[in-house]
């Protein structure tokens, strides 16, 4: 039987202290992970932060945890996902990137919350153009996507889910204002009309503006094509490792039959 253990972290912001990064990784591959998946402003503040901080500290925070991350990438033979902030010319770029021992790539988050009071899209400097497919790659024979987290209420982007037949998808997100329950039954949803595993990172901590306090809740979890919840971390810093099934996906598709009754119609 086919399998896979993946893994996510939650956390709030480490900034520049490495240590407990460190600490929970070198624990995920004793447990033998092979795939570890970060939730968004973890490596880095909270967009809303950096704009009282020097862009050279920022820069140095990228660079810092991107090196450590392709080391212990190295040292434990493991793939890491991670958010990251890139400062180009231009200004900050809001990323992706998969880390293993012998590259680092990089993919841009294309559509950004666009709100008054949570506007990533002026703040960052994404470019807007045509959709593509999201950053894809084959570990032990799981074909996985990584997609950004306000990028999942897209069907556009669900369509390269489904055509690409994605068994395992990873969401990083920064979620909160008590949205719980509208991100559990978004994934749920999706993961059982996609016949995938989801699995999505939620990061911890809070942020103070004039107005009101942002509280980034954690629910992390892994949900199974049958758009069950086989683990959730609920509100603590923690870390989650399951182990995936390829014949659940299998099973699930030859069951339902959705991407078989596409097959000549679209």
């Amino acid at each position: 039987m086919r399998t896979l253990t993946v893994g996510a972290l939650q956390l709030p912001t480490l900034g520049m202290n490495a240590t407990r990064l460190e600490f929970y990784l070198k624990n995920a591959h004793e447990r033998g992970a092979k795939v570890l998946l970060l939730g968004e402003y973890v490596l880095n503040h909270f967009f809303k932060e950096l704009t009282s901080m020097p862009r050279s500290m920022v820069r140095e925070q990228s660079k810092k945890h991107l090196e450590l991350l392709k080391s212990l990438a190295g040292r434990y033979g493991m793939v890491f996902i991670a958010p990251i902030i890139l400062i180009k010319k231009e200004g900050f770029h809001k990323t992706i990137a998969k880390v293993t021992d012998k590259s680092i790539t990089y993919y841009e988050q294309q559509i950004l919350i666009p709100y008054e009071h949570w506007n990533e899209k002026a703040f960052f400097q994404n470019p807007v153009k045509p959709l593509k497919a999201p950053m894809t790659f084959t570990v032990d024979g799981f074909r996985i996507m990584v997609m950004a987290g306000f990028e999942m209420h897209f069907d556009p982007i669900w369509m390269e889910v489904a055509a690409k037949k994605i068994d395992l998808l990873l969401i990083p997100t920064a979620s909160t204002f008590g949205s719980h329950n509208r991100w559990r039954e978004i994934i749920r949803t999706k993961a059982f009309l996609h016949g995938c595993y989801i699995l999505r990172a939620n990061r911890l901590g809070e942020y103070r503006d004039e107005h009101v306090k942002w509280k980034f809740y954690g629910d992390t979890m892994l949900v199974n094509p049958e758009g069950e919840v086989e683990m959730v971390l609920e509100d603590k810093e923690s870390m989650l490792i399951e182990t995936i099934e390829k014949s659940a996906i299998t099973e699930h598709r030859k069951n339902w039959r959705f991407y078989k009754e596409l097959e000549g119609r679209i």
